[in-house]
């Protein structure tokens, strides 16, 4: 993401990021998507969905050790030509690019995890999600193919407060929650039984650019205490279903909430699961089960 600043519009755009190594056709043929190009809220819809049915979450690269790589053409190599996932910084930053290749206007945005924590402040600004401004929409709109859960965006929800969103069977709302400094604090909240709301991530709307990226980058993938370096954690959603491997736990959720979970325990059966129903060649220097 060493280039996330870069500026890409409309005709220019596409150019502009293949120059770098980035091809927005190659992306979207990745995706499956047929649909428009244009900078209106179906494409914006229609991609992100697209996106987030077809690249799976995945942290092997962290496990190993090594930070992935940020920049257009490492990502097209990974995730888009070869059989690989990745996590927030990836998804979000390839989203971001084919947004801008379109010709959308995108500020990319830090927030802060709350799943588990005491307050929005106790944790640091680790995860990226994308504002993006729609052509013929009153407000922006939150953008997000990298929150690695089950109760995570399936498409995009406009910037405000007050309603709640449905989206590919998924209900989600944004609040504002009260806080000392200067800029508004939203948090995206999901709705999942049995708790009811709960929180996911709180943001402010300021930009963020490539150097904080790239510190929040390495510090999620190389540092000893980063969940992501731990043990594999691997999400993939399809339409009717969501599986995640967490270290040797594997889940799978139906649309009708059914839930069935079996630990693995063979090497071999966890590869071939990795590759059967995530879609990932597991990269060499990665055992499973540890």
């Amino acid at each position: 993401m060493a280039d996330i600043e870069q500026t890409v519009r409309n005709g220019q755009g596409t150019r502009a990021a293949r120059s770098q190594g980035y091809d927005l056709d190659a992306y979207l043929d990745r995706i499956g998507w047929r649909g428009g190009r244009r900078t209106d809220l179906a494409t914006l819809r229609g991609v992100h969905l697209a996106h987030a049915l077809s690249l799976p979450f995945e942290n092997l690269d962290p496990v190993r050790g090594a930070a992935p790589s940020l920049a257009p053409a490492d990502l097209m190599a990974k995730m888009v030509h070869g059989r690989r996932g990745g996590y927030c910084y990836e998804h979000n930053t390839l989203l971001r690019l084919a947004l801008e290749a379109l010709g959308f206007r995108v500020t990319p945005l830090a927030g802060r995890v709350v799943v588990g924590a005491r307050t929005p402040e106790s944790r640091p600004r680790t995860h990226a999600m994308l504002r993006v401004e729609v052509e013929g929409e009153p407000r922006p709109w939150l953008a997000d193919v990298g929150f690695g859960a089950a109760g995570a965006l399936l498409l995009p929800v406009p910037l405000v407060t007050g309603s709640e969103f449905e989206g590919a069977g998924r209900r989600h709302r944004l609040v504002r929650l009260a806080h000392e400094g200067p800029s508004e604090l939203w948090e995206l909240q999901a709705y999942g039984a049995p708790g009811g709301w709960s929180g996911q991530y709180a943001f402010t709307q300021e930009p963020f650019v490539a150097a904080d990226f790239e510190v929040f980058n390495w510090f999620v993938g190389t540092h000893p205490r980063s969940p992501f370096t731990r043990r594999p954690y691997l999400q993939r959603t399809t339409r009717d279903r969501h599986l995640a491997l967490d270290g040797a736990r594997f889940t799978e959720t139906l649309a009708d909430g059914t839930v069935t979970e079996r630990t693995l325990t063979d090497e071999a059966e966890a590869r071939r699961l990795v590759a059967e129903e995530f879609g990932i060649e597991v990269p060499e220097g990665v055992t499973l089960l540890g």
